[in-house]
């Protein structure tokens, strides 16, 4: 168990480490660029937007001089930006000891990726499942090498629509949204599986903030959901240094198991410091999980078998 109030000033020393964040730009992901630097990691940032990249970096920069941090673009949803980005960082000869897929969209009204995928399926679930097969190699090389899934409380309110995935037929922001957080649980818990059959030294953990107050809630939602979710952050939510904890944790602590889920532990995980905690039932079905990784490996046209030894 996560012992009581674990906070960022306990990360070990990152000295030697090389960590991909995605989505480090903002919110829970700047924080996490920031404090996994301050204990010396070399931080990939991946990000969508450059722009905003560069100022997020030059900021930091400012804070920590001596801060090792580089920005390469990473659109999540779109798999080609994800080849791309993946085959880059082989070209480079890039280590990469932690892989922390953190990048998300919430609740945006109903669109398609270039690969014809519903955007919060394709952004949040089938470019993570795709960056972390195509960099699973350079996983293996690494030291202590993990992959940390951020998912959401809200999973718990999610199924997977496999006979709708691009809501074609009926279309919610929510439900979407909790579905593809629901596919997160269920990817982290079957990459354990299959990296701990293959004996692979690769450690999958699953994260969630919590109620965290980022602009994941207020640039994706529209209306009403927008207002309530500004509301909602300003009068429940904790702040994103808190909510970065779990996955700081999940990717720095040595006592973390493979197939564990961190999130925070007070009232309704809610909020609080980094504990153990378990995800919905459903979550947990080894049948679901193996017919989403199908499914996602069709999707994606990336295929783990052939990149994990055996």
């Amino acid at each position: 168990m996560t012992e009581n109030r674990w906070t960022a000033n306990r990360i070990p020393d990152q000295t030697g480490r090389t960590v991909v964040v995605t989505g480090a730009n903002s919110g829970l992901g700047l924080v996490t660029t920031r404090q996994l630097a301050r204990r010396g990691a070399h931080v990939i940032m991946a990000v969508r937007n450059e722009d905003k990249g560069r100022r997020a970096l030059a900021d930091l920069a400012g804070v920590q001089p001596g801060a090792s941090l580089e920005l390469r673009r990473l659109d999540l949803a779109d798999l080609d930006s994800v080849r791309a980005f993946a085959e880059r960082l082989h070209a480079d000869g890039t280590r990469v000891d932690v892989l922390i897929n953190n990048a998300g969209v919430m609740m945006p009204p109903r669109s398609l990726s270039p690969q014809g995928h519903e955007s919060q399926f394709a952004g949040n679930h089938l470019g993570h499942f795709a960056l972390t097969g195509l960099l699973l190699d350079l996983l293996q090389a690494g030291t202590d090498p993990r992959v940390v899934t951020v998912s959401s409380s809200l999973h718990r309110r999610g199924s997977i629509h496999f006979d709708d995935l691009t809501g074609a037929k009926r279309y919610s922001p929510t439900a979407f949204y909790a579905q593809s957080k629901f596919a997160n649980i269920l990817f982290g818990l079957e990459l354990h599986r299959r990296l701990s059959a293959k004996g692979s030294p690769v450690r999958s953990l699953l994260t969630h903030p919590g109620y965290a107050a980022t602009n994941l809630q207020t640039t994706g939602p529209t209306g009403l959901a927008k207002a309530l979710a500004g509301l909602g952050n300003r009068i429940f939510a904790q702040d994103a240094e808190m909510g970065a904890l779990p996955q700081l944790y999940a990717a720095t602590e040595p006592s973390v198991q493979s197939g564990q889920y961190i999130g925070p532990g007070g009232m309704a995980q809610m909020r609080g410091y980094p504990k153990v905690v378990r995800p919905v039932p459903s979550a947990e079905d080894p049948a679901t999980a193996a017919r989403l990784w199908a499914l996602s490996e069709e999707l994606t046209d990336v295929h783990y078998l052939e990149r994990v030894p055996g």
